[in-house]
């Protein structure tokens, strides 16, 4: 790198290429560019296998260990030199024998910000990017703002505690009933002997770096990006919300397409959920088999139009989703043209119809005013289910346990006599108080299958200032494709904790990572009448029969 760090970097080659050959007898070919801080040569990545596919259609693969990670050298700090380093080494790139000059970026996660990040250093030969379940600013999802913000992910935050203190990677169990929260990061720390320079940027006071200097990508010479989105993914609201900033800038917009399919983070499938020995893919060589074409496959066809030319952008659909358990879909623009709003208004006083006797409306504004309450209990928090939401569909638990908690509110519709698909944005407006000062929503979508079991659809959370709150709070669900099938019924559960996903509420206006003692509070939802509070779901106007089989096209 420019100050002299050395970074551990794998290349691998196509065993042909283009006719035209360096001066080593080399072809000349396009690289596909991989900066990660997971180990480059991990079975957690599978970067061997997915090179071969690269490979065998002509690309280089270049794969690297990020400054401070793994092999490479410098301090490990997260995000501030991805800029810098990414031009650096696309610059290595293009000087080498085998080089044609141009490059292209792909991967997940942290490895989806290492490609915005080098698009923010404008490099000329970067000329596409396939960012994979990520966003540009993951800071977004660690702080607490007010009057209306997120709820602190303590799940992203223990990210940074294990992976983000030196070159190695720290596994370890916090003890959950510790008080105050930032004590089960200090006993790590302590047996560690180190600490995680991001997590004390972090908490127990969030400080914001980044950008911490330089160009933001959004503002730079748009590239062709491929967002490949997951509709299970625990940060597809930022995702989408990535796509649809630069949906509206017209010169992102133009060279921006979608691939958005029925997965979690970790790439395990809804139509799998949950994995088997047979199809989880993280242990059985045979399923990663299967799973490869799915990831690797449409980055292939989008470098083949930006970095190879052997195809025209006319072949590639501008959105390619998945409609969760009914195939796949394309269409000319996200959300699709023919997709309509349907508002449900949430009824607290029509009893006796749906779980503790609360219902969804989608006819029509109830016209009478009502209330429901529900509490926050410190010691008796409302528990996640979910033991690791990076890979939800790995496990795909049941959430009907949590509706017959007295601290969840449930709202459900009636029995669907046909599916309804749901085919973009969704959010619930509320008009909400607390006891509190400040308090915490958390909301879930769910499908109410017939047999009584409840699944996750989409989720949102936020963190009110109640003094400073407007009379209405919007909850952003994120985007969906999802069919809710003949039988199912929708649910929505509102709480106020999520532990151990997120960081519990203090009650007051202490902060909730030093808190010792947290207060309880109660929450009070108004419906109808002149304080109406509904969900918002963007709906296909009916099933669609044609659709693709596949997520991608045939080679």
């Amino acid at each position: 790198m420019r100050d002299g760090v050395r970074l551990a970097t794998d290349v691998y080659l196509p065993d042909h290429g283009d006719r035209h050959r360096g001066e080593h007898g080399d072809a000349h070919v396009p690289a596909v560019l991989v900066r990660l801080p997971y180990d480059k040569n991990s079975r957690y990545v599978y970067f061997d296998e997915v090179a071969a596919r690269f490979t065998a259609c002509g690309y280089a693969v270049v794969v690297q260990d990020v400054r401070g990670k793994f092999r490479s050298e410098g301090p490990t700090v997260p995000f501030l030199r991805e800029p810098d380093d990414g031009y650096d080494t696309i610059d290595w790139i293009v000087r080498q024998p085998w080089s044609d000059g141009l490059v292209g970026m792909f991967g997940d996660s942290y490895y989806g910000f290492t490609q915005w990040a080098a698009v923010a250093s404008q490099h000329p030969a970067l000329r596409a990017i396939v960012p994979r379940v990520t966003t540009v600013d993951f800071n977004a999802t660690a702080q607490n703002t007010a009057p209306v913000g997120r709820p602190v992910w303590l799940e992203g935050i223990e990210y940074f505690a294990h992976y983000w203190v030196d070159q190695g990677v720290y596994d370890y169990e916090p003890d959950r009933a510790v008080r105050p929260v930032i004590d089960q990061f200090e006993e790590a720390f302590r047996a560690i002997g180190a600490r995680s320079t991001w997590f004390d940027l972090l908490a127990p006071r969030f400080t914001d770096l980044f950008p911490a200097r330089g160009l933001h990508p959004f503002d730079a010479r748009p590239v062709p990006v491929l967002h490949c989105v997951g509709w299970f993914d625990n940060i597809v609201t930022p995702h989408m919300g990535d796509y649809m900033e630069l949906a509206a800038r017209p010169g992102w917009d133009a060279v921006q397409y979608l691939w958005a399919g029925a997965i979690d983070h970790e790439n395990y499938r809804l139509a799998d959920a949950p994995a088997t020995e047979e199809t989880d893919h993280a242990t059985n060589p045979a399923a990663l088999a299967r799973m490869l074409p799915d990831y690797v496959d449409p980055a292939v066809e989008f470098f083949d139009v930006f970095l190879k030319g052997t195809r025209r952008v006319s072949e590639l659909p501008k959105a390619r989703w998945e409609l969760g358990h009914a195939g796949w879909r394309t269409s000319t623009s996200w959300p699709p043209p023919e997709a309509v709003e349907r508002t449900f208004w949430l009824d607290a006083l029509d009893g006796l119809d749906g779980i503790d006797g609360l219902k969804l409306d989608g006819s029509a504004a109830p016209p009478g005013g009502a209330a429901a309450q529900w509490t926050y209990d410190p010691e008796d928090l409302v528990p996640s289910l979910v033991p690791n939401s990076f890979a939800q569909l790995q496990s795909y638990p049941d959430l009907a346990p949590l509706t017959t908690r007295d601290d969840v509110l449930t709202f459900t519709g009636p029995a669907l006599a046909a599916p309804l698909d749901l085919a973009g944005p969704l959010a619930l407006d509320l008009h909400v108080t607390s006891s509190a000062p400040v308090f915490d929503v958390f909301v879930k979508l769910l499908d109410l299958g017939p047999d009584g079991q409840a699944h996750p659809i989409a989720r949102g959370e936020v963190c009110v200032r109640a003094d400073a709150a407007p009379d209405d709070v919007r909850v952003d669900l994120g985007h969906t494709g999802y069919r809710l099938r003949p039988g199912h019924r929708l649910a929505l559960l509102l709480a106020s904790s999520d532990y151990p996903m997120y960081l519990p509420a203090s009650g007051s206006d202490e902060n909730p990572w030093t808190t010792v003692a947290a207060k309880p509070s109660t929450q009070t939802l108004h419906t109808g009448g002149a304080l109406p509070s509904r969900l918002v779901l963007t709906v296909l106007p009916a099933p669609d029969a044609q659709h693709s089989p596949t997520p991608h096209a045939q080679h």
